[in-house]
């Protein structure tokens, strides 16, 4: 084996070990930020809400809306009554709909009750202060921001993201599943977590 040959075959193993270690310093990178869950604990429509007071067989479908949205949240809130629907009536029984309320400025809980009350009476509205929605938010990987609307009635709406979390009592966030205007993914992501594969 000539040098020319010897060098070129030390600076292509070079190369795959540089793209190597890019790919698991990438892969560290998504795991720091990924979000690690933890416990919710807030006044809600059903009275104090907590991850912990969860069954060890059931799941919390955690949403993080307000009242006030036009389009993604009353859609995202008929999707999981329709999965609900559509689920085992023993699996549906497992599940506990909530949505986290990031306008707490305006929903009120008797606002979230009046609201929450049209997709059923199972559906939990929740709310907290600013620091307990922080806290939560950067737990769970979350955003949202207020967006002003000069000559408008509702003077501001709100910006926020659109998964769904399902998680048990322990805080775990056991999947998230992405905004679908139709119920077949939170369906088949419910049936797997719940144990109906």
């Amino acid at each position: 084996m000539t040098a020319k040959v010897r060098w070129l075959s030390v600076g292509i193993l070079g190369l795959l070990l540089l793209a190597l270690g890019g790919w698991f310093w990438q892969q560290g990178r998504e795991d720091e930020g990924a979000p690690r869950g933890g416990e919710i604990a807030l006044p809600s429509t059903h009275g104090d809400f907590t991850l912990s007071a969860l069954g060890e067989e059931q799941l919390a479908a955690i949403y993080f809306g307000y009242t006030y949205c036009p389009d993604v949240c009353p859609m995202t809130l008929a999707v999981v009554r329709q999965a609900l629907g559509q689920l085992e009536p023993a699996l549906a029984e497992r599940v506990v709909p909530v949505m986290i309320s990031v306008d707490p400025e305006r929903d009120t809980l008797e606002r979230l009750e009046e609201y929450m009350g049209y997709f059923g009476d199972e559906f939990i509205g929740a709310r907290g202060g600013e620091a307990q929605l922080e806290d939560i938010a950067e737990r769970y990987g979350i955003f949202w921001r207020r967006v002003e609307m000069e000559e408008s009635a509702m003077d501001y709406t709100v910006d926020h993201g659109a998964s769904l979390y399902l998680v048990d009592r322990h805080g775990e966030i056991r999947r998230r599943v992405l905004y679908s205007p139709a119920p077949h993914a939170l369906i088949e992501a419910l049936r797997q977590e719940l144990g109906d594969t």
